[in-house]
């Protein structure tokens, strides 16, 4: 089959291929490894009014640091464009994301634009946000009527001091708390709160954070401490292995394992024997999820990422701009998905050599 090429210049991307042959979208999409195309995070913005030591260190991400061009990012029509593709190959679940997508001016009327979009069997699109939740008191009412479903908010830890460690800005957990309750009060619920655990620095929370988030209707979930980008110094030995954080919650606050929600669910669901709710914990280096991996990623700028540890994406803002039909682009889009081979965590997991020297792009500009 012969191929046409559309190549563009930016050093993060490779170029994207519009197969000559185009075939109509089926729903059923599915890679190297038989996973489907289910999931879709499209990053609305590479600002963030937090300085995370995992995400956008302060020494790399400081003020003389060269964000995005307004005229680079997509705008909010091609991003919808873009979405009905994509739900067009079996996308049900949107997740807006970041940087800190709240910032992204009239973010609201995104929300609206997406929630009028319909699944391939009619259905309302599952569409969600994460947050920092410093503007989430603010934005929760107009983000809930403009169609947004859920809300997860990071949050790693409890105590002031740990926390304004880790967010290296001076920002307080009371006012993602009073986040957290306004977006629960409005219906963006359940609200699930994410926990990134580094091993050393934030460790000593893990419990006040089970305590605090027990009983209640916030589905708290610990993340290890991940290998995303390339700023953030990530060391083995600072990763507190999932295992360790349900044993440490267990010895206190008896657990149980209980079955995932869908297939390809990042999150092992443990709840309280008490019935107090339940925890999550996502083991991307521990245990590896690949094999059910079903999430694509759209950076800010429209280059798809099929892996959240890719080295390069694939431009398909070029496509939108160059007068490229809506069938070339999902031509594109399902050329590059049944390529899909990536499994990054599980390759980590092995230790097959060379891993560590992949110049992977940053969080901030991917999406988490």
């Amino acid at each position: 089959m012969s191929e046409k090429i559309i190549v563009f210049t930016d050093q993060r991307s490779q170029a994207a291929v519009v197969p000559a042959v185009l075939e109509a979208p089926t729903g059923e999409l599915r890679d190297q490894l038989a996973r489907p195309l289910h999931d879709l995070r499209i990053s609305v913005t590479d600002r963030c009014n937090f300085r995370c030591v995992y995400c956008m260190p302060k020494e790399v991400f400081d003020k003389d640091y060269n964000y995005l061009p307004h005229s680079s990012l997509l705008s909010f029509e091609e991003i919808t464009r873009i979405a009905k593709i994509f739900i067009a190959h079996g996308v049900e679940k949107i997740r807006l994301t970041g940087g800190e997508p709240l910032l992204r001016k009239n973010i609201e009327k995104l929300v609206g634009m997406l929630a009028e979009l319909k699944t391939v069997h009619g259905k309302p699109l599952d569409l969600t946000l994460t947050t920092n939740g410093s503007l989430l008191a603010r934005k929760a009412q107009s983000l809930k009527d403009a169609g947004l479903q859920r809300v997860t908010v990071s949050l790693d830890a409890l105590d002031d001091a740990v926390f304004k460690r880790m967010n290296d800005v001076d920002f307080a957990v009371a006012d993602v708390l009073h986040g957290v309750d306004v977006a629960h009060s409005v219906g963006l619920g359940p609200v699930k709160v994410n926990m990134v655990v580094k091993g050393g620095m934030n460790d000593q929370e893990i419990l006040p954070m089970a305590r605090y988030f027990k009983g209640t209707p916030t589905i708290l979930r610990f993340i290890e401490y991940m290998d995303v980008g390339a700023s953030n110094g990530w060391k083995l030995d600072e990763v507190l292995p999932s295992a360790e954080v349900a044993r440490r919650i267990g010895a206190e606050l008896p657990l149980e394992p209980i079955a995932a929600n869908y297939s390809g669910e990042t999150a092992e669901r443990w709840r309280y024997l008490d019935g107090g709710g339940e925890i999550g914990l996502i083991s991307s280096v521990t245990q590896a999820f690949c094999q059910n991996c079903t999430r694509a990623r759209l950076s800010t700028e429209g280059k798809l990422y099929t892996c959240l540890f890719a080295t390069r994406g694939h431009d398909l803002r070029a496509l939108l701009r160059n007068g490229s039909s809506d069938a070339q682009i999902a031509g594109a889009v399902s050329h590059l998905w049944q390529a899909r081979g990536d499994r990054y965590s599980e390759l980590r997991s092995s230790q097959t050599a060379g891993l560590g020297e992949r110049q992977k792009v940053e969080m901030s500009y991917i999406g988490g």
